[in-house]
C-alpha cells in the first residue's frame, strides 16, 4: 500500500533559531539528538522500505521574517530530490492583512496551506501563542479566510481546550480546509482528561471543513507508545471517520525516541481492526485530497 507522510521537516540548523544557543525547554522535551541539519538525504533514509512514497513538508518555524525563504529553499530541495510533493508554509495570520505575504508564497507551486501555530496552555511549557484565544480573533478569521483565494488549508494547532475558539475560527471560514494538528494534541492521559478531550475535539470533527492528522504521538509521552497510538488513532476515526484523517509522522520530532519503521508500525498496528479502505483513507487518499497530490 503507498503511504503519504503528511507531516514531517527538513532544516538546516543556522536558520532556526529555536535550536541556536542553549537548549531550553520544549513542549516535547529534551532535544539536543536533533539540534542539527535534518537534511532531505536523512529524511529519504529514514523512510526507506517503509511503503512511504509521497510526503508533505510542514513549516519548521524558521525565524518570522525568513517565512518565503523558507519555502523558497524546501522548493529548491524538492527541485532536486524530489521530495516534498507539497509544502505548508508559514504567514504570521494575525497582522492586520496577510494577502500580501499569501501572495508571495503563491508563487511557488508547491504551496498547499500555513501552519501559524496558536496552541496555548495553563502549563508554560506547552505554550505557543500568546493566549487561549488568539485563534478566535479577528484579525486571523480574515487572514485564514483569505486561504480560499489560493486554495490552501490552514493547519489548526490548538489544545482541546481552546475547541470553542477553534470552532469560531472554523465556522468563520466555511470555504477553507483546516487540518487539526496532532489530533488536538492529547496531554491529559487521565480518564477525566480523554473525555474532555474527546468531548472539545468532538465540536470541531461536527464541522464537515475539518479533518484529523493522526501524528505527534510522542509528544507529551516522550516515547513510542504503541498504545496510544492506538488509542489516538481509534478516536480520531471514530470522531471524523477514516475519510477525514490522515497520517503525519512528525520527523524528526519522534526520532528523538523512536526510528521511522517502529513509528509507522505502530501506525499500521493500530490501523489493523479497519477495513482496506478505511486504511487506505487514513494513509493516502485523505493526504492525496486534501494537499492535491497529484495520482
Amino acid at each position: 500500500m503507498e503511504i503519504v507522510d503528511a507531516h514531517h521537516h527538513i532544516w538546516r540548523r543556522a536558520d532556526l533559531p529555536w535550536l541556536l544557543g542553549p537548549t531550553v525547554p520544549r513542549i516535547f522535551g529534551p532535544y539536543d539528538e536533533i539540534k542539527r541539519d535534518y537534511l532531505i538525504d536523512e529524511y529519504l533514509a529514514d523512510i526507506d522500505g517503509t511503503g512511504v512514497a509521497r510526503s508533505v513538508y510542514v513549516q519548521a518555524n524558521w525565524a518570522p521574517n525568513w517565512f518565503a525563504d523558507e519555502v523558497a529553499w524546501v522548493s529548491r530541495v524538492a527541485e532536486r530530490s524530489g521530495w516534498p510533493h507539497a509544502i505548508v508554509g508559514y504567514v504570521d495570520m494575525g497582522q492586520e492583512d496577510a494577502r500580501g505575504d499569501l501572495d508571495r508564497l503563491a508563487a511557488y507551486p508547491l504551496m498547499r496551506g500555513v501552519r501559524h501555530q496558536m496552541h496555548w496552555h495553563h502549563n508554560p511549557l506547552y505554550r505557543f501563542a500568546g493566549g487561549p484565544d488568539v485563534v478566535g480573533s479577528e484579525a486571523v478569521r480574515q487572514n485564514v479566510a483569505r486561504l480560499a483565494d489560493h486554495g490552501w488549508v490552514f493547519e489548526l494547532q490548538v489544545f482541546s481546550q481552546q475547541a470553542d475558539a477553534a470552532l469560531a475560527l472554523v465556522e468563520a471560514c466555511p470555504e477553507v480546509t483546516f487540518v487539526l494538528q496532532h489530533a488536538g494534541m492529547p496531554e491529559d492521559l487521565t480518564d477525566e482528561g480523554r473525555e474532555e478531550w474527546r468531548e472539545a475535539i468532538g465540536r470541531l470533527a461536527a464541522r464537515p471543513n475539518v479533518v484529523c492528522k493522526v501524528s505527534g504521538f510522542g509528544t507529551f509521552v516522550r516515547r513510542l507508545a504503541p498504545e496510544h497510538v492506538a488509542w489516538t488513532t481509534s478516536e480520531a476515526l471514530a470522531l471524523f471517520g477514516a475519510e477525514r484523517c490522515l497520517y503525519g509522522s512528525n520527523f524528526p520530532i519522534e526520532k528523538i525516541w523512536t526510528d521511522y519503521a517502529s513509528l509507522l508500525n505502530s501506525v499500521l498496528g493500530a490501523l489493523e481492526p479497519f477495513s482496506e479502505q478505511e486504511r487506505d483513507d487514513v494513509l493516502r487518499r485523505t493526504a492525496q485530497r486534501v494537499y492535491r497530490l497529484a495520482e
